[in-house]
């Protein structure tokens, strides 16, 4: 990152950190607290998509730390708002939403309500409080089917599932706030985030699981589809840049590691790392899914001095080290 950012001072500053107890929710609290004086305002409902204990686990190192005030809150619920009120906020990074492109195709509207009314609603708040700087975790997914590959941020957006629809709403619903009342919003589209605290429901996650114990991974399609994994620590790099971002008023910015992996080769790779082989129950392309997420990330090192660092070979290293923490495997 840029000199500049790596200067950037927190003190007294206070932060609005929606969906806190999630995998990149965690991650950034994690990183923001290094910064002294700092104080969090962390919001989570557990919903239920996976554990509350997982969650619980994730926000262990800073639940009962002085700079962070933690608050259970549904912020699909318009009382939710009256216990934020009171805070006097420099800015909003907001990552919670109902997250998954499968599960969105069976209940579209529980995600227009997470996802589109809960943005609505906090960029509302950010209106009443003159908040000034507004970052919102968008979504690949918004690209849809495109083969004008590696995606620049000016492509026509196609998005083929109702989670990627609220995702472009979200961004479109920011426009609008930036435009009439002066709030700053930056969205950034994140490409396949993995690491330590992936949702078990991922790919990585749920493969490296699987493999271990010698159950079948279902692999959809032929393997020849591809995805631009990206490492939460570069991920969490990108969203602090964006946090003290003031060159323009409304950007929206890929965050990727503008390196694409086949299924086929991710799978193979897996193995290696783990030093067992995978069982593969091969499956139909599931609707919703699109064959390949590619991020052109030109604006994010031009506006945000966003360099990943991490290969998929380091990543997955990473992750195993800390599977292994976390169920005790030698």
């Amino acid at each position: 990152m840029s000199s500049e950012f790596q200067q950037t001072n927190f003190s007294h500053q206070t932060w609005l950190i929606t969906g806190a107890s999630g995998f990149i929710g965690s991650h950034l609290m994690d990183r923001l607290l290094q910064s002294p004086g700092i104080k969090l305002i962390a919001v989570d409902n557990f919903d239920p998509f996976y554990s509350r204990q997982t969650k619980e686990s994730n926000m262990a190192a800073w639940k009962n730390s002085p700079q962070v005030t933690f608050l259970e809150l549904d912020l699909r619920e318009p009382a939710s708002y009256q216990q934020l009120e009171k805070y006097k906020l420099n800015g909003i990074v907001h990552l919670a939403a109902k997250a998954g492109v499968r599960p969105s195709i069976e209940d579209p509207i529980a995600y227009q309500k997470s996802n589109v009314e809960a943005t609505q609603y906090l960029l509302e708040l950010a209106r009443k409080l003159h908040v000034r700087q507004f970052v919102f975790a968008s979504s690949s997914s918004v690209y849809g089917v495109n083969p004008a590959i590696p995606w620049q941020e000016k492509e026509p957006l196609m998005p083929i599932s109702p989670y990627a629809s609220t995702k472009l709403s979200c961004e479109m619903l920011g426009h609008v706030y930036s435009h009439l009342f002066g709030i700053r919003f930056i969205g950034l589209r994140f490409f396949t985030v993995y690491g330590p605290r992936q949702r078990p429901d991922l790919a990585i996650h749920k493969f490296v699981d699987q493999i271990l114990h010698e159950q079948p991974i279902v692999m959809f399609g032929d393997g020849s589809t591809s995805r631009d994994y990206t490492f939460v620590d570069d991920i969490i790099q990108g969203i602090r840049a964006a946090m003290v971002y003031d060159q323009s008023e409304y950007e929206l910015i890929n965050l990727g590691n503008h390196d694409v992996i086949e299924l086929h080769k991710l799978i193979a790779q897996i193995e290696k790392t783990l030093g067992k082989k995978a069982i593969i129950n091969q499956q139909p392309l599931q609707a919703g899914d699109v064959p390949v997420t590619y991020a052109d990330i030109s604006k994010a090192k031009a506006l945000l001095g966003f360099v990943p660092q991490t290969s998929i070979e380091q990543g997955l290293t990473v992750f195993y080290e800390w599977y292994k923490g976390q169920h005790l495997i030698e």
